[in-house]
């Protein structure tokens, strides 16, 4: 999997508000990398699981002073085009079909979440961080 597979450019059809971030989370693979199809299960427990977004969009108030507006004495702790880790609950979470003439399946995930519910700033590969399912 690629980076362009794992985030395939596509409009969300939302902006965020406020002190919000708009994320897309990382595409779930269907079938393995030896090109066995997984089953229904594992491909819904691994979707719920990831927590790995590309940042897409900052509503105008994120990682600024609700009150005077002004950028966090922290700085931004995540810009549009990074990658973080986001809370694996919560947010408002929808998906986007790739491509509407095809009758297929496959569909982009994306979520909102406020600016300081970022977990972490993902400085290495997005892709080589797996998730941790007990």
């Amino acid at each position: 999997m690629t980076l362009d597979d794992a985030f395939p450019v596509v409009d969300p059809g939302v902006a965020p508000l406020g002190a919000r971030i708009l994320a897309q989370v990382k595409s779930v693979k269907k079938v393995s990398d030896s090109g066995i199809i997984l089953v229904e299960e594992t491909h819904d427990t691994e979707k719920w699981n990831t927590q790995v977004a590309k940042i897409i969009k900052l509503g105008p108030l994120a990682f600024k002073s609700r009150e005077t507006g002004k950028d966090w004495i922290e700085g931004v702790w995540a810009k549009e085009g990074e990658y973080v880790r986001v809370p694996r609950w919560g947010g408002d979470r929808w998906v986007v079909p790739l491509n509407k003439e095809d009758n297929n399946d496959e569909v982009a995930y994306f979520v909102i979440f406020n600016d300081h519910e970022v977990i972490g700033k993902i400085t290495g590969d997005p892709l080589a961080i797996k998730n941790f399912i007990l």
